[in-house]
């Protein structure tokens, strides 16, 4: 089998034929959010059976760009009206981070034994590719930064729909968009130039997170121009989710056993304490009126970007409240990455024995 499936293309038409499975078994199932966990799940298991599977490459970055589009469209001059009021919550975030900081890197020091720039961009919770990066040039383990990220985050795309549902009384069955064939054709073109302008016009100029933000930063600027009235259509939504799924599962491919019982645990045990400092941050927005719950519990998540954004659309949150949070986090983590990349490699020299 695995001499047949050593072409890339055949290896992914089984991902594909895999995720389509696990869609078609969780749709058939009733249960929840079957484009994103259906694919998630049975890709994750391919992946720890050692299946040879593989991703979908820019197929699976253009389908985040239908997300970028999504955000953009929600903002309107109403959303804008708001922001003044997101002001002081979004001042929580620095704090957010500094704890997290403070208690994520001596636990990744001192409890499992990894090397210094390894534990703080293993703490922090920034985008997965942008950490293992920023990591990787730090003198980190690239490997171990993107099991603990992967982990991170397969682990609260799988949480928060239930938290969400059982502690919090929320539906996630919110209308994602109209059926394709009840939007104008003209914006759906205008949607689709929307996404590959800002995708591509965004990696040009080196934006982070370019396929998701250059499409929400151009939608955005014609939503409040009054040129776009609608998200993307429900099919182009569910076509994401499916990407994502994917791409979650198959992070985890190649995973050995000593990976699993020491990287990815020490990942496991790690999203233990994010949970709770998200919980007190967004427990504290809701006390003070800052917030709403459900939006307030989807902005202190530390999940990836587009994964909080399909758990916003699906349940109705205020998506430019969740996403205004979530940027203010990924830019500060960002930002600070290479001011600590910094700091690591002038200790390292300094305490490199001289002659």
């Amino acid at each position: 089998m695995r001499k047949h499936l050593s072409h890339p293309q055949a290896r992914r038409a089984l991902t594909f034929g895999l995720a389509a499975t696990g869609t078609v078994l969780f749709w058939s199932l009733d249960l929840p959010l079957p484009f994103l966990f259906g694919p998630m799940a049975f890709c994750l298991a391919g992946a720890l059976a050692h299946l040879p599977l593989k991703g979908f490459g820019q197929v699976s970055v253009a389908a985040r760009t239908i997300l970028g589009v999504a955000v953009g469209a929600s903002i309107t001059p109403e959303v804008v009206a708001h922001l003044p009021r997101m002001a002081q919550s979004v001042a929580l975030i620095p704090i957010f981070i500094a704890l997290i900081a403070l208690v994520g890197v001596p636990f990744f020091r001192r409890i499992w034994g990894f090397d210094a720039p390894t534990a703080y961009y293993a703490a922090m919770p920034g985008g997965l590719q942008d950490m293992v990066i920023f990591g990787t040039e730090a003198g980190g383990n690239p490997r171990a930064l993107s099991l603990i990220h992967a982990t991170r985050v397969l682990i609260i795309v799988t949480l928060a729909p239930f938290i969400l549902s059982h502690f919090y009384g929320a539906a996630l069955s919110n209308p994602i968009g109209a059926p394709v064939a009840d939007l104008p054709w003209h914006e759906l073109l205008i949607m689709v130039a929307a996404a590959l302008i800002g995708w591509k016009g965004g990696e040009r100029l080196g934006l982070f997170g370019a396929s998701i933000l250059g499409p929400m930063i151009v939608t955005a600027i014609l939503s409040l121009a009054g040129i776009v009235h609608f998200r993307p259509p429900a099919e182009a939504i569910l076509a994401a989710q499916f990407f994502i799924g994917c791409g979650i599962g198959v992070h985890f491919l190649g995973v050995t056993w000593r990976e699993l019982t020491r990287v990815v645990a020490a990942g496991v045990a790690y999203v233990l304490v994010l949970a709770v400092l998200a919980a007190g941050f967004s427990g504290l927005v809701t006390a003070l009126g800052l917030g709403d719950p459900v939006p307030a519990f989807l902005a202190f998540a530390p999940g990836g970007q587009a994964e909080m954004t399909v758990l916003a659309i699906v349940t109705g949150a205020d998506l430019g409240f969740v996403i205004t949070h979530h940027l203010t986090r990924i830019v500060i983590v960002i930002v600070g990455a290479p001011v600590v990349a910094g700091i690591i490699a002038r200790r390292r020299r300094a305490q490199r024995p001289k002659g």
